[in-house]
């Protein structure tokens, strides 16, 4: 089981995350925090596979309170996904700076939700889709880019996945867009980073918008 803390001030907030992760087979929610002093000290003595952290709360801000946690120096740093209605790019870089490792919106759906605590516990990172397609239009507004090559080509289905992710799908969704199994895209994603030397699916999306493929 992936047990989950979430921290927020806002009890209608923490109630519907709770309801959404505790209805997943695999993820349990271990306690809840209305402000981010409580965020600090709960963590601190549960250890939590991953915490979902607000960014606006009294007492301790959601950026500090995840800097205590995973922040530089920290000597074992938690998992900490930041989770905001402020879709900022200053705020992006000052959670991700504080050692968050992930960004949502709380508008991203109840699946991104459950998808971004899956992909915390795993070590992984995950941004936000519309902020990573905005994000990525700012770094290609320059013009166009060489890709770095890949050795082994694309096949066409992995090009498609490829594509929805630089659009800013999630797996389901490109699942349901393609008549495809979500097994099927997860495979075909690990197949496309596999390919493209991507670490995650941000470079894939990087790729696809630095070569031009998407507009």
């Amino acid at each position: 089981m992936l047990r989950v803390l979430i921290a927020d001030d806002q009890t209608l907030v923490r109630t519907g995350f709770r309801l959404i992760l505790d209805a997943e087979d695999d993820i349990e929610v271990v306690a809840e925090a209305p402000d981010g002093e409580a965020a600090v000290r709960l963590a601190r003595q549960l250890r939590p596979d991953v915490t979902l952290m607000d960014l606006r709360m009294p007492k301790v801000d959601g950026i500090r309170a995840t800097e205590l946690l995973a922040g530089p120096g920290v000597p074992d740093p938690l998992r900490v996904v930041v989770v905001t209605i402020y879709d900022l790019d200053e705020n992006l870089h000052a959670a991700l700076l504080a050692g968050a490792c992930g960004f949502l919106l709380k508008d991203a759906g109840p699946r991104l939700l459950v998808e971004a605590v899956h992909v915390a516990a795993r070590g992984e990172s995950l941004v936000s889709p519309q902020i990573t397609t905005r994000l990525l239009r700012d770094f290609t507004r320059e013009g166009p880019r060489t890709p770095p090559a890949s050795a082994t080509p694309l096949t066409a289905r992995e090009l498609d996945v490829a594509l929805a992710v630089a659009r800013g799908g999630t797996n389901a969704e490109i699942a349901q867009r393609l008549s495809i199994t979500l097994s099927t895209v997860k495979s075909h994603l690990t197949s496309v980073q596999q390919k493209l030397g991507a670490r995650n699916r941000t470079e894939v999306a990087i790729r696809m918008w630095e070569g031009g493929l998407v507009r």
